[in-house]
């Protein structure tokens, strides 16, 4: 069977999630697992200014004049036999989401296991609610809002992420 070029619906659990450790040395980027659902949402805090004006014959028309977006992530309480939690989750919960103003913000990236380029944000992060049922693991979010223009950087040799 001949194979085609066509392309080809991503499978959402190809994507890879980082958050930066802005306090080890050298760099460190931390995965954060165990996703089981993510909702990027380019869209989120944008804002317009309607333009419209009596030469646009009843037709409507804005600017935008703030662009901004969300990552929301949902996974399960990640943690080892020992009860250490994940690293990506522990960082996001126990350093970064208590921090209050310019220090609320630290670096992100993503992207699919697919692409040679990561995403990278300045960010800032709501922590999410946990719970579960009796018959259900613990749950665990958190929702990455971007502050600023986005920007790039390859992949590193050797992949880089989970």
């Amino acid at each position: 069977m001949p194979t085609s070029t066509a392309p080809r619906p991503i499978d959402a659990r190809g994507w890879i999630f980082e958050v930066q450790d802005i306090t080890a040395e050298p760099e460190t980027w931390l995965p954060i697992r165990l996703l089981n659902s993510f909702t990027h949402n380019p869209g989120e805090n944008e804002e317009t200014e309607d333009i419209t004006a009596f030469d646009d014959d009843g037709y409507y028309s804005q600017d935008v004049m703030q662009r901004g977006a969300t990552i929301a992530l949902e996974s399960k309480f990640a943690a080892d036999k020992t009860g250490q939690q994940d690293a990506g989750q522990a960082y996001i919960d126990g350093e970064w989401a208590n921090r209050l103003g310019a220090d609320s913000h630290n670096p992100v990236r993503w992207r699919h296991k697919s692409q040679t380029t990561w995403v990278l944000w300045d960010a800032t992060v709501t922590p999410g609610e946990q719970g579960g049922g009796t018959n259900e693991k613990t749950s665990w979010s958190a929702t990455i809002t971007r502050c600023g223009k986005p920007g790039t950087a390859p992949v590193a040799a050797g992949g880089g992420g989970a």
